[in-house]
């Protein structure tokens, strides 16, 4: 198992500095990826350009690409471009994002997620490759009918003819999904004891397409907060765990909520996700159950953390990326060192 660090996206409290120290302190460590994300502020390429360029061999991954905020065409531009500008380094995660942001901030209807997903895919693929860029599908039809486009390819040869492609997945069809068409999975909220019902998924999808799980990356992004006290710990994150189970998303479709239900915390999504969209997020973030935050975090001191890694290994990751809950940039070089020292405790990495 490798380490990864998701960095998320810029928000009140972090700096593009505070970012880009913590990728070259990762860097140093050797993890072997940094990931940018965006939602509707900044954006997870611009950052990744810049952090390329500022580090040696740690690769540089988005996590996500919004599906809805680009065309096929020109996310492969991107995508081949930090791919050249970083020597090889670059992942492509991918996602379509939800209802509210999709329609919302980029204008796109949200319906037949999974078609779109898999046409966006099929396209980015072909230009990636520098093959002539043509096809008729049912979102998505280059070039346009009865006008003057022609099927083009890329204009300069990136590093190399494909970039490893990631899917965040959430339910079923796309995990399934992610594992025909993808290289890898990025996971939120994912619990060991959990992974194997999300991991069939992913299983029938491989098996679709004559593969099997061996060479697929599984990462699930984990918070991580070191200390003595697991409930002192566990508290730094339920602010983060209620937004996503309660207020991410609408009532009838918020994707996170309904995975804490899959994974048996039906009755707490629902109270969560009633408090949280009644606007009392300090009593969504205390009904967030105790284990459900210790199941997909990584809490405590290094040595537990250090068994916690065990059991995700155990669980099918393949890159452990940690999300940081720390108060400054010290305390995150701080964080990211005994990281690395569970990692070595563990036995389990590479």
């Amino acid at each position: 198992m490798r380490l990864g660090l998701s960095l998320g996206y810029q928000t009140a409290w972090s700096t593009p500095a505070d970012h880009l120290a913590l990728a070259q302190e990762a860097d140093r460590l050797g993890y072997s990826v940094v990931w940018a994300a965006e939602a509707y502020g900044s954006d997870s390429p611009s950052m990744l350009a810049w952090m390329a360029g500022q580090t040696e061999r740690i690769d540089v991954g988005a996590a996500v690409m919004q599906i809805p905020a680009r065309t096929p065409a020109a996310t492969a531009m991107t995508a081949a471009t930090i791919d050249a500008l970083s020597g090889g380094r670059f992942r492509l995660g991918l996602g379509v994002s939800g209802p509210q942001v999709s329609e919302g901030w980029h204008g796109v209807r949200f319906a037949k997620p999974l078609a779109r997903t898999r046409e966006f895919v099929d396209i980015v693929k072909l230009a990636i490759a520098r093959k002539e860029v043509a096809y008729d599908g049912e979102h998505y039809t280059l070039p346009l009918p009865d006008g003057p486009g022609k099927a083009l390819r890329l204009g300069f040869h990136p590093p190399r003819e494909h970039i490893p492609i990631y899917l965040a997945a959430v339910g079923p069809k796309n995990l399934e999904l992610a594992g025909e068409i993808a290289d890898g999975w990025l996971a939120v909220f994912y619990a060991p004891e959990f992974a194997e019902e999300q991991l069939a998924s992913v299983r029938a999808g491989r098996a679709k397409v004559g593969k099997e799980l061996a060479g697929f990356d599984v990462v699930p992004s984990v918070p991580v907060v070191i200390g003595d006290d697991v409930a002192s710990c566990a508290e730094l994150v339920r602010w983060y765990a209620a937004l996503y189970v309660g207020g991410m998303g609408s009532r009838q479709q918020n994707f996170y909520n309904q995975l804490a239900t899959r994974m048996g915390y039906g009755d707490a999504a629902r109270e969560v996700q009633d408090l949280y969209l009644a606007k009392r997020q300090r009593d969504a973030a205390a009904a967030v159950p105790m284990e459900f935050i210790d199941r997909t975090s990584l809490l405590g001191p290094k040595e537990r953390v250090a068994e916690r890694m065990r059991e995700y290994a155990a669980a099918g990751v393949t890159t452990l990326s940690v999300t940081l809950f720390v108060a400054d940039r010290d305390s995150g070089v701080q964080t990211l060192r005994t990281v690395a020292e569970a990692l070595d405790l563990s036995g389990v990495g590479e």
